[in-house]
């Protein structure tokens, strides 16, 4: 709880945890409206699940750019600008008149996620590194804990609006006076110069110290993603529950999440990343049993425990990667957390084609699939790259 004490007595931590908080409250919001989406163009699964594969498109076509951009703006600047722009962005979907534009506003909020998402965390790993304190776990449980209060109090405010556009207008606008107010404390962020070792801003040229890292980063937030988007979805079609009761699953999911993370940096202290990333990667396995139970109380159970299991490993990965000898720590982190964000945004899309082809339960099998496979990786493979206990 250190670190969340440092954030909450702090602006210049506690500014751009409030970012990591600002995009999923977006997200959160957006998730709500998805059956929504689903009945106005009257879409099946796989449809949604293409317009979902734009939002990954944006991402693919930041993942290269964001580090050039980061090294001629600075990371501040770079996630002042695309929180932004994300918030702008997120009204589009909303607005959209027929599905080709649903898909050409997902394809740029996919864009600015990935910048965001990207910038973000690069700045966070540069402020723990000039001032010897850690706190990016504690800031990825305010992205969790925005996820609550987008999906939480959505849920609420839902009933109040009678078009969704004005329900996203008013977060977003929130998002973007609330970031003119903090961004000054971090708008200053930026990497301190490079070696010789590590002037390539060319991410894909990176991946290979950090692959590992990069493929369970990438397995993590797939499921992530996977859960924002497709919780409501399962809950409604599947456990067949009222719209209403729909986002229970999500909103337990990151409330739960957020606990883990801001417990998270005293807890892998105690006993070693390999082995805190090991027993969330069980607990998520259990979840997915009980998720896959299909009763409403045992299924949002599920999800509780899911979120608490994989709460705490996204901030090991990237703190892992800060230590990597052969890039910077920023450029290390901008590798994974973009890799591993290319997940959360690929995983609504194959999920919405695997319950296309088959069923929403066997989209779930595949995520119980993937945890099982992440679990193998961080324990004969990270383990002793990394030297962890």
């Amino acid at each position: 709880m250190k670190s969340l004490q440092l954030i909450l007595s702090h602006l210049k931590y506690f500014a751009p945890a409030w970012v990591f908080s600002s995009v999923n409250i977006l997200i959160g919001t957006w998730i709500l409206y998805i059956p929504h989406i689903k009945l106005k163009f009257g879409l099946d699964d796989s449809e949604i699940g293409i317009a979902l594969f734009f939002t990954a498109c944006g991402l693919l076509i930041s993942i290269p750019l964001v580090p050039i951009i980061n090294a001629k703006l600075g990371a501040g600047k770079s996630t002042k600008y695309g929180i932004i722009g994300l918030a702008l962005l997120y009204n589009l979907p909303l607005l959209a008149p027929n599905y080709y534009m649903l898909c050409a506003s997902l394809l740029g909020t996919g864009l600015f996620s990935g910048f965001t998402g990207t910038s973000m965390n690069a700045t966070v790993s540069i402020i723990e590194s000039k001032d010897q304190q850690n706190f990016l776990s504690a800031a990825h449980g305010f992205f969790s804990l925005g996820g609550f209060i987008g999906a939480g109090i959505g849920s609420f405010l839902i009933l109040s609006f009678t078009d969704p556009s004005y329900h996203m207008l008013l977060i977003s606008s929130i998002v973007i006076i609330t970031t003119l107010f903090l961004s000054k404390y971090y708008t200053h962020i930026t990497e301190d110069p490079k070696d010789e070792n590590t002037q390539s801003v060319n991410i894909f040229k990176n991946v290979r110290p950090v692959l590992g890292l990069s493929i369970v980063a990438f397995i993590v937030l797939f499921n992530e993603g996977a859960v924002e988007h497709w919780s409501n979805l399962f809950l409604f079609d599947v456990v067949h529950v009222t719209e209403s009761q729909a986002g229970y699953g999500f909103i337990v999911f990151s409330l739960t999440m957020t606990l883990g993370r801001f417990l998270g940096d005293g807890i892998s202290n105690r006993i070693g990343a390999t082995t805190v990333m090991a027993y969330g990667f069980i607990l998520a396995a259990l979840a997915y049993g009980l998720i896959l139970a299909s009763n409403i109380y045992v299924s949002v159970l599920g999800f509780g425990i899911l979120g608490l299991g994989i709460s705490v490993i996204i901030p090991e990965l990237f703190r892992l990667a800060g230590r990597t000898k052969r890039l910077s720590a920023s450029l290390a982190i901008s590798v994974v957390s973009g890799i591993g964000f290319l997940g959360f945004l690929v995983g609504p899309v194959l999920l919405g084609f695997i319950s296309n082809i088959s069923s929403l339960t066997m989209s779930y099998v595949f995520l119980l699939a993937l945890v099982v496979l992440a679990f193998l990786l961080v324990i004969f493979w990270l383990r002793t790259k990394y030297k962890l206990r």
